[in-house]
């Protein structure tokens, strides 16, 4: 049976970096919840419909994990994410500029597969790095 650190690993290199969105029904429950910036998605199906539509915004996303830390069925998890919005999607339309985010992790696992993932994925830097809001004024 595989570690949580090995699932969330084989996540971001075969199924982000490679983009071998297939390998969902191997890595996450059919049950699975990701509390991330945009909501609750739950379910495998929506996960892979959130995964294609990045995929199609930023068809370059590349992400590196570092920091795993595993507890019994938690792991925490820092990850760059880098990229070019070259594609219409997230929302807006493609803006040809890339970003790079750093996001803090936390997911739990079951039976080698993900089962909850709670980020705020970078999405703010992300967006202000985007050109699509403002960056905040120093205070």
């Amino acid at each position: 049976m595989a570690t949580g650190a090995t699932v969330v690993s084989r996540v971001f290199n075969e199924v982000v970096n490679e983009k071998k969105i297939d390998l969902l029904d191997e890595l996450f429950a059919q049950d699975y919840v990701d509390h991330g910036p945009m909501g609750d998605v739950t379910g495998r199906e929506n996960v892979r419909a959130l995964f294609a539509g990045f995929f199609q915004a930023v068809p370059d996303l590349h992400c590196e994990v570092g920091h795993l830390i595993e507890q019994g069925d938690t792991v925490g998890w820092i990850v760059t994410s880098t990229g070019t919005h070259t594609g219409d999607g997230l929302g807006f339309p493609a803006t040809g500029k890339r970003f790079e985010t750093v996001s803090a992790n936390l997911g739990r696992y079951r039976d080698s597969r993900i089962v909850e993932h709670w980020s705020e994925q970078g999405m703010f830097p992300m967006l202000v790095q985007l050109g699509v809001i403002p960056r905040p004024a120093p205070a």
